[in-house]
């Protein structure tokens, strides 16, 4: 690197000694332009000499944190036609692609937990890139109502207001027929990867027998328009949607029709064996409620007849990390703890299921993140999120980054 510690020019002559001083500023001072540009802040514009005093070396260290800043000021990101594309201005018409709702969005392996909570639900999701989220429903006069609970619920906040409907429209832009496309596309709502499907996770809350026919009627419009993951008795056809019942979700009713699916369980990940060929009776067995109250997630409508779990009739595999797997006592996860997680998800991918964990540490957040990276490094495949911003910067992942 050139020798700067004495610099001339026509204005200004710097020479200066200090720790760290001439190394910083050499760094930065190796644009002849730049340097002037910077000189025309200094105090001095004649020949002056920085003695190697306290003052003095102060005054080096400010120069040097300001002229590190200047290449910030120069490169300004703001636009420089703020106007163009705008109505009666230059490329007029051309600001916008039809599917720009999504554009420079990369999906991500989150959950969007308690979605309806949201500001903006489901479209604060999609915009950091979540690629699943929740909707709690309960059924009151005939209407599907979303909210965490009775007393949060309103009336405008319906499943079809908040879901259904603007994922019609959503996808529907995504998939336009014009001179350039039949509309016979089935891309999702990621403009950048748009074979990536959407999971909708609806929660039955109250009675799942009575809650299952309005979820068929209202998801009937991602239906009509073929935008639904669906089960055609050989094979499963992957859509833009693919729609998940949890909670109160009846298994015998997601099963009950074996040529047509597109509602998919949510089965229990924690009673899973690690060998997709043990007996379904022997697994079900043990599952089976010894009272008639609903036994909630993965396990409602269970007999011993039932199909075994399978991609076919379901999707997620889900538990309670926290009943599961337990509390982190040192702050960090013991060897027992990832090994239990990482046999469970091998025994959801044995089945051709995605393993998901829901009640994880949100704080303190070393530990949520130190949490979140063991899953996604034991095979994970959806991490239950709150705070959707910190998990889409992925730093939590370490320096590897991304798989």
């Amino acid at each position: 690197m050139t020798d700067l510690s004495t610099r001339q020019d026509a204005t200004s002559t710097l020479s200066y000694r200090g720790v760290g001083g001439i190394e910083s500023v050499a760094s930065v001072l190796v644009w002849p332009s730049q340097y002037s540009v910077c000189c025309e802040y200094l105090p001095y514009r004649t020949t002056h000499q920085f003695n190697t005093d306290h003052t003095n070396r102060g005054v080096v260290h400010i120069l040097n944190f300001l002229i590190g800043l200047g290449p910030a000021f120069l490169d300004d990101e703001a636009p420089w036609y703020p106007n163009w594309g705008n109505p009666g201005e230059q490329g007029e018409g051309l600001l916008h692609y039809p599917t720009d709702f999504t554009r420079n969005v990369s999906p991500i392996p989150c959950h969007s937990h308690n979605d309806y909570w949201r500001r903006i639900p489901l479209f604060e999701a999609i915009h950091y890139g979540c690629t699943s989220v929740e909707a709690d429903v309960w059924l009151f006069d005939e209407e599907l109502f979303v909210g965490h609970s009775t007393s949060s619920l309103d009336p405008n906040r319906t499943f079809r207001n908040l879901y259904v409907n603007p994922l019609v429209e959503m996808i529907d832009r995504q998939n336009l027929r014009n001179k350039f496309s039949n509309g016979e596309t089935r891309n999702g709502v990621f403009d950048e990867d748009p074979d990536q499907t959407l999971v909708l996770l609806v929660d039955f809350k109250t009675s799942g027998r009575e809650v299952w026919p309005h979820v068929r009627e209202q998801i009937g419009a991602l239906r009509d328009r073929g935008y639904l993951t669906y089960f055609n008795g050989t094979h499963v056809i992957n859509g833009p949607v693919t729609v998940v019942g949890t909670g109160n979700t009846p298994f015998d009713l997601v099963t009950f029709n074996t040529t047509h699916r597109d509602i998919f369980f949510d089965a229990p990940l924690d009673h899973l064996h690690s060998t997709p060929r043990t007996p379904q009776h022997h697994l079900i067995q043990h599952l089976l409620p010894r009272d008639p109250a609903p036994p909630g997630q993965g396990l409602t409508g269970l007999s011993p007849i039932s199909e075994p779990f399978a991609s076919n009739n379901s999707y997620y595999a889900s538990v309670n990390f926290r009943s599961s797997i337990g509390f982190l006592w040192r702050g960090s996860l013991s060897q027992t703890q990832i090994s239990k997680i990482a046999d469970q998800v091998q025994a959801a991918h044995d089945r051709g299921l995605k393993a998901r964990y829901w009640n994880t540490p949100g704080w303190p957040k070393h530990i949520r993140n130190h949490v979140w990276r063991e899953l996604y490094m034991q095979g994970a495949d959806s991490l239950n999120v709150d705070d959707l911003r910190d998990a889409a910067r992925t730093d939590w992942m370490g320096r590897g980054g991304a798989k």
